[in-house]
């Protein structure tokens, strides 16, 4: 029912529109107006849509809370009297009925006597609820729509009004943006103060042993949990690095090659082609790394191993399993496949945005253009090429569903890139999977974290940021 009280609100602000722009026309008639007779019927657009919408979303906010106070305030004694929990499953039930559905349960008597008669109830309520809110709404733009027209003149300074307006949705926008950041910030610190108070912050940076277990009972085979995060930093560290080697030369040379070699027609077709890995899912390169990356990878080291160290046969004559599917390895040279477009991109508009005189003026001096490259191009355009990379490390360090899938969940301290390792992402991940009640050490070493994580990669945008403002303010 509210869509149908917006589909008449959207035309009830068509005509405002109209009218204001019509009645604008003919009052200045004959006199100079200070605004365009579109700015007057845009002023009356907003007046008659703002307050309307105002009332529609508080319509909908409120009604939820509204209609569970009316459905408990009228409700048989019987129904009062149940567990919370079960009365508001009883209402949801009734609600469905009045909708014409089925329960989701099976209700034993007095309930089920009563189960009919509270869902024509709900849906009573609910379309009193609707209707009120749509009625209040249409209401609000019709005096929005007198006050408007009786307002329109020619000496309305309507266009700065619209203005105010327009300047006003875009603060709420920039509000809520950073209202939203500062929730995230307010959510991380305040839960991660909660872990901190149970496990040292000390032992949470520099412990060496990641087992976030915690035992039910005293007396219970693991009952104390360590949360040492080292190796999951260590693991973090190893699969950004192998992803930077992959990415970093790959996105690098690319990017050259676009800018100074390739002509129109090759970057035409290249460029977009090699954009096109941006935007595939992560998922995606997930499947790829454990279904064939993973497989490929074992194969090649099983053999060069078996082959080194004259590792023992099985039935079929091939080299017994030395590594597996899931390795840092896999996970790393996939994620860097995954970031070449962020480097090569980056880098290439930097590169374009060197100017052409210094170019020039290193071919007047008899250079070549591999010269060039290497000695005037690279030099300017590398503050902008750091923070290229810098953005893709804090992406590399952020990435959780191919780690998950190709490098396992095993909290390792070590630097070898064919052991299975896991990041902290994934260990957010994993810790709050499933039913999870946020009062132990357990879940709440997620948001310690996950704090940390946004704390690292916050000062790597930050400093990638300051690079490239510093690299804009000298070409600019």
């Amino acid at each position: 029912m509210i869509w149908i009280f917006l589909l008449l609100l959207i035309a009830f602000s068509g005509l405002a529109y109209l009218g204001g722009r019509a009645l604008a026309t003919r009052r200045s008639a004959g006199a100079k107006a200070h605004s365009r007779p579109g700015q007057h019927g845009l002023y009356a657009l907003i007046w008659v849509g703002m307050p309307a919408l105002v009332m529609l979303a508080a319509a909908s906010i409120f009604s939820a809370p509204l209609e569970r106070q009316m459905l408990a305030a009228g409700a048989p004694e019987s129904i009062v009297q149940l567990e919370p929990f079960r009365r508001e499953a009883f209402f949801s039930d009734a609600r469905r009925i009045g909708q014409g559905l089925e329960a989701q349960q099976i209700w034993p008597a007095p309930y089920a006597e009563e189960l009919p008669a509270e869902g024509r109830r709900a849906h009573s309520i609910s379309s009193a609820l609707n209707w009120g809110g749509g009625v209040a709404a249409l209401i609000a733009a019709v005096l929005g729509g007198v006050f408007v027209f009786v307002r329109i003149r020619p000496d309305l300074r309507a266009r700065n009004k619209v203005e105010g307006w327009i300047s006003l949705v875009l603060f709420a926008c920039s509000a809520v943006a950073v209202l939203t950041t500062v929730g995230i910030i307010f959510s991380l610190v305040w839960d991660s103060l909660r872990f901190f108070a149970s496990v040292p912050v000390t032992e949470f940076l520099f412990g060496t042993k990641w087992s976030p277990q915690m035992a039910i009972r005293a007396d219970q085979i693991g009952s104390s949990g360590a949360f040492g995060a080292v190796p999951l930093f260590a693991g973090t560290f190893l699969i950004m690095l192998i992803a930077m080697l992959v990415a970093g030369p790959i996105g690098l040379f690319s990017a050259i090659y676009l800018s100074e070699y390739a002509g129109r027609r090759t970057r035409a077709v290249v460029k977009p082609m090699l954009e096109v890995l941006a935007g595939v899912p992560t998922v995606v390169y997930g499947f790829f790394a454990a279904l064939t990356v993973g497989p490929a990878f074992r194969v090649f080291f099983n053999t060069i191993g078996g082959w080194l160290v004259g590792g023992p046969l099985d039935g079929m004559g091939q080299y017994l399993l030395l590594v597996q599917n899931q390795m840092a390895l896999v996970a790393g040279a996939v994620m860097g496949i995954m970031l070449i477009p962020f480097v090569s991109s980056l880098s290439d508009d930097i590169m374009n945005a060197v100017p052409q005189s210094l170019r020039d003026g290193s071919y007047a001096m008899g250079a070549t253009k591999s010269e060039t490259v290497k000695k005037v191009l690279l030099p300017a355009a590398l503050p902008g090429i750091a923070g290229a990379f810098l953005l893709a490390v804090s992406r590399a360090i952020g990435e959780t569903m191919i780690v998950t899938m190709a490098a396992g969940l095993a909290a390792k301290l070590t630097l070898n890139p064919l052991d299975t390792v896991t990041t902290v992402t994934v260990q957010i991940v994993t810790l709050l999977t499933g039913d999870q009640e946020f009062n132990s050490p357990k879940t709440l070493a997620a948001f310690g974290l996950g704090l940390t994580l946004f704390v690292v990669t916050l000062l790597l945008n930050i400093v990638a940021m300051r690079i490239v403002q510093a690299y804009r303010e000298q070409y600019d």
